[in-house]
Protein backbone atom coordinates (compact mmCIF):
# COMPACT_ATOMS: atom_id res chain seq x y z
CA UNK A 1 0.00 0.00 0.00
CA UNK A 2 1.40 3.59 -1.18
CA UNK A 3 1.35 6.08 1.57
CA UNK A 4 0.40 9.28 0.67
CA UNK A 5 3.26 12.10 2.00
CA UNK A 6 2.19 15.50 0.62
CA UNK A 7 -0.93 16.21 -1.96
CA UNK A 8 -1.76 20.21 -2.77
CA UNK A 9 -5.22 21.00 -5.38
CA UNK A 10 -3.21 23.38 -8.31
CA UNK A 11 -5.27 26.26 -9.34
CA UNK A 12 -6.01 24.49 -12.21
CA UNK A 13 -7.93 21.57 -10.49
CA UNK A 14 -5.34 18.85 -10.60
CA UNK A 15 -4.28 17.25 -7.62
CA UNK A 16 -0.54 16.69 -7.28
CA UNK A 17 0.70 14.12 -4.56
CA UNK A 18 3.52 12.94 -3.28
CA UNK A 19 3.53 9.13 -1.98
CA UNK A 20 6.29 6.39 -0.48
CA UNK A 21 5.76 3.28 -2.04
CA UNK A 22 5.84 1.08 -5.41
CA UNK A 23 5.12 2.77 -8.53
CA UNK A 24 4.22 -0.34 -9.98
CA UNK A 25 1.46 -0.97 -7.79
CA UNK A 26 -0.08 2.73 -8.22
CA UNK A 27 -3.84 1.93 -9.74
CA UNK A 28 -3.53 4.89 -12.12
CA UNK A 29 -4.24 5.22 -16.07
CA UNK A 30 -0.65 5.24 -16.64
CA UNK A 31 2.49 4.93 -14.89
CA UNK A 32 5.72 7.22 -16.21
CA UNK A 33 8.81 4.63 -16.62
CA UNK A 34 12.76 6.36 -15.95
CA UNK A 35 13.80 4.64 -19.32
CA UNK A 36 16.82 4.65 -21.82
CA UNK A 37 17.02 5.76 -25.33
CA UNK A 38 16.57 1.82 -26.31
CA UNK A 39 13.98 1.53 -23.65
CA UNK A 40 15.92 -1.68 -22.86
CA UNK A 41 14.43 -2.29 -19.50
CA UNK A 42 16.89 -3.81 -17.29
CA UNK A 43 17.15 -2.34 -14.21
CA UNK A 44 16.34 0.76 -11.84
CA UNK A 45 12.27 1.35 -11.96
CA UNK A 46 12.40 0.11 -15.62
CA UNK A 47 13.14 -3.81 -14.67
CA UNK A 48 11.15 -3.55 -11.77
CA UNK A 49 7.84 -2.55 -14.33
CA UNK A 50 8.77 -4.94 -16.43
CA UNK A 51 9.20 -7.56 -13.25
CA UNK A 52 6.08 -7.00 -12.46
CA UNK A 53 4.43 -5.95 -15.36
CA UNK A 54 5.62 -9.30 -17.24
CA UNK A 55 8.07 -9.41 -20.91
CA UNK A 56 4.68 -7.91 -23.10
CA UNK A 57 6.33 -4.46 -22.22
CA UNK A 58 9.86 -5.36 -22.93
CA UNK A 59 8.45 -6.83 -26.72
CA UNK A 60 6.39 -3.59 -27.12
CA UNK A 61 8.95 -1.27 -26.69
CA UNK A 62 11.33 -3.33 -28.75
CA UNK A 63 8.54 -3.11 -31.64
CA UNK A 64 8.33 0.63 -30.88
CA UNK A 65 11.96 1.29 -31.23
CA UNK A 66 12.32 -0.94 -34.65
CA UNK A 67 9.04 1.34 -35.83
CA UNK A 68 10.35 4.82 -34.96
CA UNK A 69 14.00 4.63 -33.77
CA UNK A 70 15.76 5.07 -30.59
CA UNK A 71 13.51 7.69 -28.03
CA UNK A 72 15.12 10.86 -27.95
CA UNK A 73 16.80 12.33 -24.71
CA UNK A 74 13.81 14.70 -23.25
CA UNK A 75 10.75 12.77 -25.03
CA UNK A 76 8.67 9.80 -23.67
CA UNK A 77 7.35 7.04 -26.29
CA UNK A 78 3.93 5.67 -25.02
CA UNK A 79 3.17 1.24 -24.53
CA UNK A 80 0.91 -0.70 -22.64
CA UNK A 81 1.36 -2.17 -18.93
CA UNK A 82 1.02 -5.68 -19.52
CA UNK A 83 -0.25 -7.06 -15.93
CA UNK A 84 0.29 -3.71 -13.98
CA UNK A 85 -2.71 -2.28 -12.59
CA UNK A 86 -2.13 0.93 -15.03
CA UNK A 87 -3.85 0.66 -18.65
CA UNK A 88 -0.21 2.07 -19.97
CA UNK A 89 3.75 3.11 -19.64
CA UNK A 90 5.08 6.26 -20.29
CA UNK A 91 8.46 5.44 -21.20
CA UNK A 92 10.18 9.34 -20.51
CA UNK A 93 14.31 9.49 -21.61
CA UNK A 94 15.41 11.91 -19.14
CA UNK A 95 19.36 12.63 -19.28
CA UNK A 96 22.31 11.30 -17.61
CA UNK A 97 24.09 14.17 -15.62
CA UNK A 98 26.48 15.39 -17.80
CA UNK A 99 27.37 18.32 -15.13
CA UNK A 100 25.87 20.88 -17.44
CA UNK A 101 22.76 22.13 -15.62
CA UNK A 102 20.91 24.32 -18.54
CA UNK A 103 21.38 21.28 -20.93
CA UNK A 104 20.27 18.80 -18.15
CA UNK A 105 17.37 20.84 -16.83
CA UNK A 106 16.21 21.22 -20.36
CA UNK A 107 16.21 17.77 -21.03
CA UNK A 108 14.31 16.73 -17.91
CA UNK A 109 12.01 18.90 -18.26
CA UNK A 110 11.23 17.90 -21.74
CA UNK A 111 11.39 14.04 -20.31
CA UNK A 112 8.57 15.52 -18.23
CA UNK A 113 6.43 17.02 -20.26
CA UNK A 114 6.52 14.72 -22.87
CA UNK A 115 5.35 12.44 -20.43
CA UNK A 116 1.98 14.64 -19.34
CA UNK A 117 1.39 15.38 -22.99
CA UNK A 118 1.55 12.01 -24.16
CA UNK A 119 -0.82 11.10 -21.22
CA UNK A 120 -3.54 14.03 -22.14
CA UNK A 121 -3.30 13.35 -25.62
CA UNK A 122 -4.58 9.98 -24.74
CA UNK A 123 -7.37 11.30 -22.39
CA UNK A 124 -5.99 9.98 -19.26
CA UNK A 125 -7.28 11.47 -15.96
CA UNK A 126 -4.45 9.80 -13.76
CA UNK A 127 -0.76 9.16 -13.79
CA UNK A 128 2.56 8.60 -11.19
CA UNK A 129 6.07 9.47 -12.02
CA UNK A 130 9.27 7.99 -10.65
CA UNK A 131 12.15 10.62 -9.94
CA UNK A 132 13.06 10.30 -13.25
CA UNK A 133 17.12 10.56 -14.11
CA UNK A 134 17.85 10.41 -9.97
CA UNK A 135 18.94 6.80 -9.86
CA UNK A 136 21.46 4.85 -12.03
CA UNK A 137 21.16 9.04 -14.63
CA UNK A 138 23.39 10.13 -11.98
CA UNK A 139 21.12 13.48 -11.84
CA UNK A 140 21.14 15.12 -8.09
CA UNK A 141 18.07 14.01 -6.54
CA UNK A 142 17.69 17.94 -5.00
CA UNK A 143 18.05 19.60 -7.96
CA UNK A 144 15.60 16.74 -9.91
CA UNK A 145 12.89 17.22 -7.46
CA UNK A 146 13.00 21.20 -8.28
CA UNK A 147 12.91 20.85 -12.14
CA UNK A 148 10.47 17.57 -12.02
CA UNK A 149 8.23 19.31 -9.80
CA UNK A 150 8.25 22.59 -11.73
CA UNK A 151 7.65 20.58 -15.26
CA UNK A 152 4.27 19.41 -13.16
CA UNK A 153 3.11 22.68 -12.66
CA UNK A 154 3.80 24.51 -15.79
CA UNK A 155 2.34 21.99 -17.55
CA UNK A 156 -1.01 22.29 -15.45
CA UNK A 157 -0.33 26.02 -16.02
CA UNK A 158 -0.13 25.81 -19.44
CA UNK A 159 -2.91 23.25 -20.17
CA UNK A 160 -5.71 24.37 -17.30
CA UNK A 161 -8.30 22.08 -19.51
CA UNK A 162 -5.59 18.63 -19.21
CA UNK A 163 -7.94 15.84 -18.86
CA UNK A 164 -5.18 14.82 -16.09
CA UNK A 165 -6.84 15.48 -12.88
CA UNK A 166 -4.37 13.29 -10.60
CA UNK A 167 -0.78 13.19 -10.78
CA UNK A 168 1.15 11.52 -8.66
CA UNK A 169 4.93 11.63 -7.85
CA UNK A 170 5.54 8.01 -6.19
CA UNK A 171 9.28 7.14 -5.23
CA UNK A 172 10.35 4.17 -3.18
CA UNK A 173 13.29 5.09 -1.32
CA UNK A 174 13.03 7.17 1.64
CA UNK A 175 16.18 9.45 1.37
CA UNK A 176 14.28 10.37 -2.55
CA UNK A 177 11.02 10.46 -0.71
CA UNK A 178 12.55 13.18 1.94
CA UNK A 179 14.21 15.03 -1.02
CA UNK A 180 10.84 15.69 -2.62
CA UNK A 181 9.11 16.12 0.49
CA UNK A 182 11.45 19.32 1.06
CA UNK A 183 10.68 20.63 -2.59
CA UNK A 184 7.08 20.16 -1.61
CA UNK A 185 7.52 21.98 1.70
CA UNK A 186 9.82 24.70 0.07
CA UNK A 187 7.34 25.37 -2.27
CA UNK A 188 4.06 25.03 -0.29
CA UNK A 189 4.45 26.31 3.33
Amino acid sequence: MNTPIAQHLLPSGVTLSLYHGDLTEEHVDAVVNAANEHLAHGGGVAGAIVRKGGAGIQRESDEWVRAHGPVRTGTAAITGAGKLPAKFVIHAVGPVWSGNPERDDALLRGAVTSALTLAHERGLASIALPAISTGIFGFPKDRGAAVITQAILDFCEAKPDSTLRDIRITLIDTPTVEVFKAEFDRRWR
